[in-house]
Formats: structure tokens, sequence, C-alpha cells
């Protein structure tokens, strides 16, 4: 069963994402903030992340960039998830080593394709 970690500071995000992927065969773990993704990504190796951008402390961009540069955490395929939705947003997580890019509110079938996309 794959591993998805989810990193969102707002409980309904976090409970709606974790409802899609429960639904479709995915393990949930949650982290509320970047600080506490990065860390919990680095503990667990999860198979992929669902990175928020606008969060307090270490920020979505800050945090897919510490992954995506750090060997242990690496190959962990990063989707940032958010309100933002400007195409410079985009181009920024892309150039930070996110794989994927959803814009809230996230569509159920969306967000299962672009994971089963990121992860082959």
């Amino acid at each position: 069963m794959p591993r998805v970690l989810i990193v969102d500071d707002s409980p309904t995000e976090i409970f709606k994402m974790t409802e899609i992927l429960n639904k479709n065969g995915f393990q949930v773990l949650t982290a509320e903030n970047g600080e506490q993704g990065v860390a919990m990504a680095k503990a667990e190796q999860p198979d992929l992340v669902l990175m928020d951008i606008v969060m307090p402390g270490l920020n979505g961009f800050q945090a897919t960039r510490q992954l995506s540069r750090d060997p242990d955490t690496s190959s962990i395929p990063v989707i940032i998830v958010t309100t933002k939705d400007q195409e410079t947003d985009r181009l920024w997580g892309q150039r930070q080593g996110a794989k994927g890019y959803l814009t809230k509110p996230v569509d159920a079938r969306a967000l299962i394709n672009e994971i089963r996309s990121v992860m082959g």
C-alpha cells in the first residue's frame, strides 16, 4: 500500500485529501507544517509528499527544496497542492524540485491521476 505524506496546516484540507487517498488504497501520514513535514519525510520515507505552500514557519517551497536536495529524501516525489495558481508559482515549485502541481480545491480524480503519473 503506497504511503503518502500530506503536509498542510489546514485540518479541513488534510481531512479531504485523506478521504480521497484512503478510498483509493493509499496509507496517509500527515504533518501540520514544513518543518514537521521534512522531519516526517526523513523518518518515514513515504512514497510521495503532497505539499501545501502557505504555512507558518518553513513554507512549502522551502520544505520542497530541502527534501529535493537532501540525499535521504531526494527520491521522494513532491506534488505541491496549493491555492496559489499563478504560472510563476508553478514554475518556482518545479525549480524547488516539485514533480507535480495542483490547485485547491482539489478534484479527487485530478489528485489520484497526478499521484499515479508522478509515481509512475
